[in-house]
């Protein structure tokens, strides 16, 4: 069993995730159960398949939820910049959540590379 604690991309998904809450209680409350919802939801699916992932005993199986996890992450960006085309999101707010989802990108695609190298 892996310590998901220890991994970076970890670190950055949990602020993203408490970013992300923070954020969107700020959109139209005509939202909560339509762009909150699903912003919401794919953060937190994000941490949540890198822990699933970590308690998986096989390297498959960790290749397999850091995959589901990368989705998610690749889904949330494209909400939050939806979102901010339809003005729920100002581009400020979009500025202080965007260069960590790209880093957090960035860092989960290295360790799944680095993870396919190793099968």
């Amino acid at each position: 069993m892996r310590d998901h604690t220890k991994l970076r991309v970890f670190e950055l998904v949990d602020e993203i995730v408490m970013l992300v809450y923070q954020i969107t209680a700020g959109f139209p409350k005509e939202e909560l159960f339509g762009l909150i919802s699903q912003i919401r939801r794919a953060a937190v699916s994000i941490p949540s398949n890198i822990v699933e992932g970590c308690a998986r005993d096989s390297k498959a199986d960790y290749l397999r939820f850091l995959n589901i996890a990368f989705g998610s992450l690749r889904e949330l960006h494209y909400q939050l910049n939806l979102s901010n085309r339809l003005g729920f999101l100002t581009k400020e707010k979009l500025s202080l959540l965007e260069p960590k989802v790209i880093e957090a990108e960035k860092v989960l695609n290295g360790l799944i590379r680095a993870l396919r190298n190793n099968l």
